[in-house]
């Protein structure tokens, strides 16, 4: 343990802490083998997914900007959890230094943060392409999208650089278990043996800005595009409508349901501290696994961009195979 003393008061930090998650777990083991695939999975998802935005000219737009930025971010996330945590568990590295603590919590807290906003910025597409279709494309425009990315980054970056920066204040006296399967931000808060209100209420707010503000807001864009969508009088024009966000609503409900289910069961009922870190893990890394299959299944334009991508590639082949041909002769 490491302390310095400065207006008589004493800061203990510890060199390490000790990430205690899925403690007597039975057949643990089978469960990281289950994250193993689903981080393989997540990958090739998330990569596939960007590659077909990357060589589709059709998909070069603002709203593809934003998915393939959603893309990223999930690949990001589950590459800042996933490998962590079966390094952590599997081969029993449970030990992790101060500063590489502080550092994994940021990456895990900015790109699921990252994937809230995201989900936000593509309600925003969705507003404006059914509330005010003629004016979409001035609205929504490339350069505009990079913009509100390039804001989110910022103040995804400040904010948690300043969460995780606040737990230096912190001063821990007594055990440095860490019962969560990542190094959690509330846990090590409530490890200190000092005033740590000022960690709580940044832990509140930070709860706010990941789940509750965005989640309002998408549901206050969709009361808006409901408005309009009881407005057209033609039921075709309508279900067209509808169609365009039916993959956005999934992936919004796959994101924030979870999240919000595990909250409101701790509250109700107390659960085992093994069913709340399996539940808060599985809410991490299944939306992300599952965002690139939704937007490939469900989305018309991706479909038609792989089909039309893969006959490319088939006559390009062919073409190749012609010419051997040619020269052999």
């Amino acid at each position: 343990m490491q302390s310095n003393s400065s207006a008589n008061v004493t800061f203990v930090r510890p060199a390490t802490f000790f990430i205690n998650g899925f403690f007597n777990v039975p057949h643990a083991k089978y469960y990281y083998v289950f994250l193993s695939l689903v981080y393989v999975v997540t990958v090739l998802g998330n990569s596939f997914i960007m590659c077909i935005i990357y060589l589709a000219r059709r998909l070069h737009t603002a709203k593809y900007i934003s998915v393939f930025h959603l893309a990223l971010s999930d690949l990001c996330g589950s590459s800042a959890l996933i490998p962590k945590v079966i390094d952590t568990f599997l081969l029993e590295h449970q030990d992790i230094s101060y500063e590489a603590c502080l550092i994994y919590m940021f990456f895990v807290y900015h790109f699921m943060n990252l994937q809230s906003l995201t989900l936000l910025v593509l309600a925003y597409d969705r507003v404006v392409a059914i509330c005010f279709p003629l004016r979409y494309h001035a609205i929504v425009t490339k350069t505009a999208m990079f913009l509100i990315i390039g804001l989110m980054w910022i103040f995804s970056v400040t904010f948690f650089s300043v969460l995780v920066g606040s737990v230096n204040r912190l001063s821990f006296c007594g055990s440095n278990v860490i019962d969560s399967y990542f190094c959690d931000y509330g846990p090590i808060c409530r490890r200190a043996c000092n005033d740590n209100s000022v960690n709580v209420l940044l832990s509140k707010i930070c709860y706010s800005l990941l789940i509750f503000t965005p989640l309002i807001l998408i549901f206050i864009s969709y009361v808006c595009i409901a408005l309009v969508l009881f407005k057209i009088p033609h039921g075709v024009d309508r279900i067209k409508s509808i169609k365009t966000c039916t993959s956005h609503l999934m992936l919004v409900a796959i994101f924030y349901i979870p999240i919000l289910s595990n909250s409101i069961a701790s509250i109700i009922t107390p659960l085992h501290p093994n069913a709340r870190i399996i539940n808060n893990s599985l809410t991490q890394i299944i939306p992300p696994m599952l965002n690139p299959i939704i937007y490939t299944l469900k989305t018309e334009e991706v479909m038609q961009s792989i089909k039309e991508l893969y006959k490319r590639s088939r006559v390009s082949t062919t073409q190749e195979r012609n010419i051997k041909c040619s020269r052999r002769n």
